[in-house]
């Protein structure tokens, strides 16, 4: 037996539906595919989003907990919708011997007529769709490396549909003239019945002359041209996580397209770009640095101001450090985007070569070229001309 949706969520059976939102919002931070690093996390995180869409409409969490985990999965697994009126009688026979008057051939209360119960056989209609939610819509927000350190709230404008005002969203003016739809009576689907060898299965479908409406009018709304909903710039505003990476997605709920028959607006998905740094290199958490010192620095070692995204910091450069070597500053990378702590700071060093030199600085450069360089024991005073020099 599969988890059941109550376990997925972590939540008991009498849970609020506050409480189901709470718990998925937490979920979806931990399993979300673009930060976890759980190799099942997108699987969880489709399972969280199925136990979410259950458990918080009604009818079909009513529907739910009759069935049953398996049963419930079974039942949409064949195309039908479990919360509607034709699972609820078909279900509710099953008590008892689920296979009871089998002895007796396919009719009268056999395998057949267990399956005509269970998906709407016998004449029960599912009634009207449910209203569907609307389609999700995407954009792009382009931050500073720095933004993304210190987390921001951003603001920005999309565009985006949008109810017509005209027609508050019907597609047709207020007074036009209504009629029944003739292909599906008003209900907005039609049905199909299909005989198979374990008894009747019927099928129901939007209806295609009403779109799932069960009314036509005799004109459409010039604004929109019946769509029921036009173009518009919106203005937004979205919290940016601290360590958010370069590609990541932010999902604003209900900020999507309206839905075409009463339902939840979709979400908006936001992609993360991040411009370019003038003096750091992003590395997941950690941040690169190239750090230009002066060859006596090198040759003596130093202490030097090393700048980080929250300040700068001192750093210890070691007597005879070669140009090219790298040394990490812990903690002083990007902040991890579940706040355990930071990356690092990886700091490359680089000898700078002087391009021009005065006179003083020529001689000294001469005379330990000539000294054969390290090769000789020169005495201290040289090298601290060869500082006092640079």
């Amino acid at each position: 037996m599969s988890e059941d949706f109550y376990d997925a969520l972590g939540v008991s059976r009498d849970a609020s539906a506050e409480e189901i939102k709470q718990a998925y919002r937490k979920k979806a931070t931990e399993y979300h595919p673009d930060v976890s690093d759980d190799p099942d996390a997108e699987e969880k995180f489709k399972r969280i989003q199925k136990a979410k869409q259950v458990l918080t409409d009604e009818d079909k969490r009513e529907a739910y907990d009759r069935m049953g985990h398996d049963r419930y999965e079974q039942a949409e697994k064949h195309g039908f919708d479990a919360s509607e009126g034709g699972m609820g009688g078909g279900m509710g026979g099953m008590g008892g011997d689920p296979f009871g008057g089998m002895g007796g051939g396919m009719g009268g209360g056999g395998l057949g007529d267990i399956f005509e119960q269970v998906f709407g056989g016998g004449g029960r209609g599912r009634g009207r769709r449910r209203p569907q939610k609307g389609r999700d819509l995407r954009t792009e927000l382009e931050i500073d490396l720095d933004e993304a350190f210190e987390g921001v709230e951003k603001q920005f404008t999309v565009e985006r549909p949008e109810e017509c005002d005209d027609c508050g969203g019907e597609g047709h003016p207020p007074d036009a003239d209504s009629r029944t739809c003739s292909e599906c009576q008003g209900r907005g689907q039609v049905t199909q019945v299909q005989q198979t060898p374990l008894g009747r299965v019927q099928q129901t479908t939007t209806c295609p002359q009403c779109e799932g409406e069960g009314t036509l009018y005799s004109e459409t709304c010039d604004s929109c041209r019946g769509e029921g909903y036009v173009r518009n710039e919106a203005t937004l505003t979205v919290e940016v996580p601290a360590g958010i990476q370069e590609g990541q997605t932010l999902r604003m709920e209900g900020e999507g397209a309206p839905s075409p028959d009463g339902g939840p607006h979709g979400d908006l998905l936001i992609d993360v770009a991040i411009r370019e740094h003038e003096e750091f290199e992003r590395d997941g958490d950690d941040l690169r640095y190239r750090l230009p010192i002066s060859f006596p620095q090198a040759t003596f070692g130093d202490t030097v101001e090393v700048p980080t995204l929250d300040g700068a910091v001192e750093f210890d450069v070691p007597r005879a450090t070669q140009s090219g070597e790298t040394f990490r500053i812990r903690g002083k990378g990007m902040p991890r985007l579940r706040g355990r702590g930071q990356g690092d700071l990886f700091v490359k060093v680089q000898v700078v070569t002087p391009e021009s030199l005065n006179e003083e600085q020529r001689e000294a450069l001469e005379a330990f070229a000539e000294a054969g360089g390290d090769e000789i024991d020169v005495n201290e005073g040289f090298f601290e001309k060869i500082k006092r020099a640079f």
